[in-house]
């Protein structure tokens, strides 16, 4: 039997080699880059200096794939994309390492989606900051990630020394996409709660790199007194602190920053340690004038961001009651299957 001992240094030495096959992938990945990068280059640079348009692609294409029979990379259409690649970026003169440092796929999916350098250096510096997979990229793009980001109205700035003020407003958006969530017109913050925690990958998806959860209905008791918080999180990456996440399916009131101010304040003094940072709160609401809310937050002592949620759909009710569940169409298909083989 192997002693601890033993199971310890063999794990050392298998954690050692897992970051040196990381290492290994990803100058392997910056190095063919690199080398897309010296081809859309030359590709470039000899159109302009000559009459070559962009038929000869298909002679390069064709030459490269005859001399390099075992090489991927070199069909027409993804010597169009370096090309493509190496202009976008060369045409806001910011060309920056990072790009190298991300897959091929991945660059490929920001420049053909994104409008501006800002926008697709955005999405680059999330992807590292993240792991990003391109599934998950897409979706970010397409949520519109970049215009929502550090959009929430906040008394960050007044409330957080710097630079965790900064950082708080690095993890909020406006609005939050909801758009994994299918509910009725007339769903209360109950069933909104429900959906989310049903759906919690993608509600941390969304909420963005760092939250751990922590509770739901999280119950504190003060001065012989419960109270229940809507969703609690942990951020463990950039801030180090609480977040305190309230749920409104209406439009903001003045008031629900009042009740949030509370539970910051009960969670700093009953939960939080000494190591933590200060807690900051979140409340996502269905709409909000911004006028409105920056004028409660003015006299709020807590650190709080509004913002609001979108949903990709709401059904009717009546329409909801009447689709089938899994379990009626699976019935259903039974049904079907035995009577096509019985006949």
């Amino acid at each position: 039997m192997l002693d601890k001992e033993y199971i310890s240094f063999i794990s050392d030495i298998k954690i050692k080699i897992r970051q040196a096959q990381i290492k290994a992938a990803i100058k392997v990945n910056e190095e063919l880059l690199r080398l897309y990068w010296d081809i859309a280059k030359m590709i470039v640079d000899k159109q302009k200096s000559s009459s070559w348009g962009d038929g000869i692609i298909e002679q390069i294409s064709r030459d490269l794939k005859q001399e390099f029979p075992n090489l991927k990379g070199f069909s027409v259409r993804n010597l169009k994309y370096m090309k493509q690649w190496y202009l976008f970026w060369v045409k806001g003169q910011q060309v920056v390492a990072q790009i190298f440092q991300i897959p091929w796929g991945h660059n490929i999916v920001i420049i053909t989606k994104c409008k501006t350098i800002e926008e697709a250096l955005f999405y680059v510096k999330k992807t590292i900051e993240n792991g990003y997979s391109r599934a998950v990229l897409v979706h970010q793009i397409e949520s519109d990630l970049y215009s929502r980001s550090k959009k929430a109205i906040n008394n960050f700035d007044k409330k957080l020394p710097a630079p965790q003020s900064d950082l708080a407003k690095e993890i909020t958006k406006d609005p939050y996409c909801f758009d994994f969530l299918s509910l009725n017109e007339k769903y209360n913050e109950k069933e909104l709660e429900n959906a989310l925690m049903d759906h919690l990958t993608n509600f941390l998806l969304e909420l963005g790199s760092g939250f751990a959860f922590v509770g739901r209905q999280y119950r504190l008791e003060i001065a012989g007194e419960e109270f229940f918080i809507d969703l609690l999180f942990y951020h463990i990456k950039l801030i180090k602190c609480f977040v305190v996440i309230e749920l409104k399916t209406t439009k903001f009131k003045p008031e629900y920053a009042g009740k949030l101010n509370f539970y910051i304040t009960a969670v700093d003094k009953e939960i939080k340690s000494d190591d933590d940072n200060p807690t900051i709160g979140i409340l996502i609401c269905k709409s909000k004038n911004n006028t409105i809310v920056e004028y409660a937050l003015n006299s709020i002592e807590k650190p709080i961001g509004v913002s609001e949620y979108k949903l990709f759909k709401e059904l009717p009710k009546e329409l909801k009651n009447t689709l089938p569940s899994i379990e009626e169409i699976e019935s259903q298909l039974q049904k079907i299957e035995a009577k096509n083989e019985s006949n």
